[in-house]
């Protein structure tokens, strides 16, 4: 996944982008959010990606939600 994704704070604001390109991971994401199909994304929105580097996409994001932590504050007793 690593050798797909990168983060490189003078590109896209350093937001995780495809790698070798501008196209930001979240972009990727929205497209498949919104039902769109790998070939149709390649085809029709980012010729220059592949099914591989769509599934990097995936992958990093489900990566990062496996990896957060969620702390709750303590509720407030009376």
């Amino acid at each position: 996944m690593f050798d797909r994704i990168s983060v490189d704070h003078e590109i896209c604001g350093g937001k995780p982008c495809v790698k070798g390109t501008r196209i930001p991971v979240y972009m990727v994401l929205e497209l498949i959010e919104a039902e769109i199909g790998f070939d149709k994304i390649i085809k029709d929105y980012y010729p220059d990606l592949t099914k591989e580097d769509i599934k990097a996409c995936v992958e990093y994001a489900k990566m990062l939600v496996k990896e957060e932590e969620i702390h709750f504050a303590a509720e407030l007793k009376e």
